[in-house]
């Protein structure tokens, strides 16, 4: 079989180690009945080893040449199930019928982002909901999905992930691991979202709302940054002190200034 020649529209990065492919598969830990989908399986490198512990796998891949070789290029294996399709436009909620998802993916840095948060969109929604899901990113990614208060990686991006689920940094991955080697670092994370009860999926719009405004320009105050969202009223009913900046609240405080706009919003 020819070998497939990695496009850049893709973000194709293809993992070829064999000891981070059995580092990922161990952190995984599947077990024989899991519900296991894989998004962007290319060659196959991570398919093989799981399908070996699996009695079945989804698979969702948009490249329409590595789609239809996969089945053939490891050789015709009961339990797979293959979707030409793009992950983000994806219904993985319809996968979960019988049990919960658990999701892994070496995921094109270009479309990560974006692709997390329509798992997480996704991930109360669905029948069974999703389990667990661990995908190899930008190791900056990771560093800003898993970082804590007070640390300049601490942003919108981790706080929003947060409140949806709990983040783990796992292990990083060296671009040696990959062919063409990616020019930056990588780093798998396991996420396990959070099941929000009605109010608190209801408050994601304004809370995206406080932390997009408070995040934007860092160096400012909560009083300069978060001006027309939340007076002083607010600041000291939520209990803050507006001359802080945004990187020094954590998830909690965000949640309490999102209550105060939220509140002058039903009293407008």
């Amino acid at each position: 079989m020819t070998s497939h020649r990695p496009r850049k529209r893709f973000g194709q990065n293809f993992l070829e180690s064999e000891s981070v492919i059995r580092r990922i598969v161990g952190a995984i830990a599947p077990e024989r009945g899991d519900r296991l989908v894989e998004i962007g399986p290319g060659l196959g490198a991570l398919t093989g080893p799981l399908l070996e512990r699996v009695d079945r796998l989804d698979v969702v891949e948009l490249d329409r040449d590595l789609a239809g070789a996969l089945d053939e290029r490891l050789g015709r294996p009961a339990g797979l199930t293959i979707h030409e399709a793009d992950a983000l436009r994806f219904d993985f909620a319809a996968l979960a019928t019988d049990a919960p998802l658990r999701i892994v993916g070496n995921l094109p840095y270009n479309i990560s982002t974006p692709l997390m948060f329509h798992l997480l969109e996704q991930a109360d929604r669905s029948g069974d909901g999703i389990r667990d899901m661990h995908f190899m990113l930008q190791k900056e990614v990771v560093d800003r999905i898993c970082a804590e208060p007070g640390t300049k990686a601490w942003g919108r991006l981790g706080v929003m992930t947060r409140v949806r689920a709990e983040a783990t940094r796992l292990f990083t991955v060296p671009p040696g691991a990959f062919r063409p080697p990616p020019k930056v670092e990588s780093a798998i994370v396991r996420l396990v979202p959070r099941r929000l009860d009605a109010g608190r999926r209801a408050s994601l719009a304004a809370l995206e709302t406080v932390v997009r405004a408070a995040f934007a320009q860092r160096r400012k105050t909560l009083r300069n940054t978060l001006r027309g969202l939340v007076d002083e009223a607010g600041f000291e009913s939520a209990g803050i002190d507006p001359s802080r900046r945004a990187e020094s609240l954590t998830l909690a405080d965000f949640q309490r200034l999102t209550e105060q706009l939220s509140d002058r919003s039903a009293g407008a």
